[in-house]
């Protein structure tokens, strides 16, 4: 080798850094948090006193023969989270099993919020010393509970104001909580359906100039990919990065034609779609991976026939060997940004009524979450 080896040092720097990362790959895996499992005002108002998710859960019933409902929960019972106790049975679990943290969803409707309960015992306690992050939920609250998506209860109305607004609430109140997850000193914040924000660039500055305001050096944004017809350039629209998010269902390529929607929506015949689960990882496994920034992210199963009772989409058969395939892939293809860009998301902890979930139930006891830890202990 000829030349100043210090130059040749500092050239290559970066990949031996690089690829220092991706030999010793760590990785922090989140999962993800519906707070809907207590009472508040809305829901009485509009579902009945005392609703809850579990009051959809307990009420599902089999639609074929081999069919896993109802689904119930075993170890952790049917909690309120209310409870500052039951958050930390919650984290105090997660932790157990090898995950990093939380990521609780957010609802916020131009300084209405929803469902915060949850979050306001943690950041009002030192518990669960857990991590945790959000992501905003930003779509209309509607009877999708019961597959009536078109009737809108709360519009979810945008402007720069209230980008302004909303962030300054969470610089104030939840991103300076020591347990709020931050990369390099950024907090780390999701926006759910990026695709539906109108001038979102713009909106991302206000959001990135609001932190800087309240002392941060920066955020550290996220877009949700909720589907591969809705990607977004992060670096277009000034994100540091985006979520390759699950179920993606457009990939799934079982979206129905127009006479049969019709006919699932009013109950004629069959009222559910069904794929085995098996399928879907195998799908998942073979999907190109994306070519801009990303964190990715896998589901233990999906049933959302607890909810719906037409039109309700399930992946038969989720076994905790399945899950553990797709999610041994999913660490395996995982690039390892840097030390701190490192995550994964499981979606979901505790998605009770949409089968969806890694907390103990009544059929596989703590089998997903021994998997969880069986192949996040690789990483850690």
């Amino acid at each position: 080798m000829s030349g100043n080896p210090l130059i040749f040092s500092a050239k290559f720097a970066p990949q031996i850094r690089a690829e220092r990362v991706q030999n010793n790959k760590k990785i922090r895996a989140l999962a993800v948090v519906l707070p809907q499992f207590h009472p508040f005002p809305e829901n009485d108002e509009w579902w009945g006193k005392g609703f809850t998710e579990w009051t959809n859960t307990v009420k599902a019933r089999p639609r074929y023969k081999g069919h896993y409902q109802p689904q119930l929960p075993a170890d952790l019972g049917f909690y309120d989270m209310r409870l500052l106790q039951t958050l930390c049975d919650q984290a105090n679990l997660a932790k157990e099993y090898g995950l990093y943290g939380f990521c609780y969803y957010h609802y916020w409707f131009n300084g209405k919020m929803l469902m915060e309960r949850p979050l306001q015992e943690i950041l009002k306690s030192d518990r669960p010393d857990f991590p945790f992050m959000l992501a905003w939920a930003n779509e209309n609250w509607s009877r999708r509970w019961d597959g009536k998506d078109k009737e809108v209860l709360i519009e979810q109305k945008y402007s720069l104001e209230d980008h302004r607004q909303h962030a300054t609430y969470l610089c104030q109140k939840v991103f300076s909580d020591p347990r709020y997850i931050k990369i390099g000193g950024k907090p780390f914040f999701l926006f759910y359906n990026t695709h539906i924000i109108p001038d979102l660039p713009e909106a991302v500055k206000i959001w990135r100039e609001v932190a800087r305001e309240n002392g941060f050096d920066d955020l550290y944004l996220g877009g949700i990919i909720t589907s591969s017809e809705f990607e977004v350039n992060a670096q277009e629209v000034g994100l540091d990065l985006v979520i390759d998010w699950q179920p993606d269902w457009s990939h799934l390529k079982i979206i129905p034609g127009l006479i049969q929607r019709i006919k699932n929506k009013l109950g004629w015949g069959q009222t559910y779609r069904k794929i085995d689960y098996a399928e879907v990882v195998q799908r998942m496994k073979s999907k190109p991976s994306f070519t801009q920034k990303h964190f990715k992210a896998l589901v233990p199963g999906w049933d959302n026939s607890a909810r719906r009772k037409n039109d309700a989409f399930i992946m038969h058969d989720a076994t905790p060997e399945l899950y553990e395939d797709w999610l041994d892939h999913t660490c395996k293809t995982t690039t390892i940004y840097s030390e701190e860009e490192n995550f994964l998301f499981i979606n979901a902890w505790n998605e009770w009524a949409e089968g969806n979930h890694l907390e103990p139930d009544k059929k596989w006891g703590r089998a997903f979450l021994e998997t969880t830890k069986k192949i996040l202990s690789k990483y850690a």
